[in-house]
């Protein structure tokens, strides 16, 4: 009983961890918070895998250096801001669904379809951004290039190891 219990636990990690990793990949390009769900799905993975624990360290290094870039200047920030609140707009029009526009070129059934099910998680990715927005200007913002570094190599101290296996 013991053993099924493990298996299904490990059963039930992996494809958490593969389901995050495969979302994060997609949030990369698309409207999220790609490099924390890939971090996430890598944390996961690692706890059954080596080779995910050695890659663990370098993603988040990556994640780091990506928050304090984006929040280097004014400019970027509110950039980044707009394009956060624009992408919970978009989750608002996909779930109020208005009336096909008559310059739509498709069949109506291919106009905003998921209904509030897409537009709430589109909602939920852009207050996600906004919090590591936030994270980012809190932890980032003002620190000049060098000290912003230091900090991430204090965080991530493992990472140069990792990428030389």
């Amino acid at each position: 009983m013991e053993r099924a219990r493990g298996a299904v636990k490990r059963l039930l990690l992996e494809g958490l961890g593969w389901t995050l990793v495969v979302v994060g990949i997609a949030a990369l390009v698309l409207p999220g918070p790609g490099l924390l769900l890939l971090f996430a799905g890598m944390a996961v993975l690692s706890q059954q895998y080596e080779w995910a624990e050695r890659r663990l360290e370098p993603i988040k290094r990556q994640a780091l250096k990506a928050a304090a870039d984006g929040v280097r200047t004014v400019p970027r920030i509110a950039a980044s801001a707009l394009g956060a609140l624009t992408v919970a707009g978009v989750g608002v029009l996909w779930g109020v669904s208005p009336p096909v526009p008559g310059w739509w070129p498709l069949d109506e059934g291919l106009w905003l379809p998921g209904g509030w099910g897409f537009g709430a998680s589109l909602i939920v990715s852009s207050v996600i951004a906004l919090a590591l927005l936030g994270y980012a200007v809190k932890r980032f913002y003002g620190v000049d290039e060098a000290e912003a570094d230091r900090q991430i190599d204090a965080e991530t101290p493992h990472a140069d190891a990792h990428r030389s296996r």
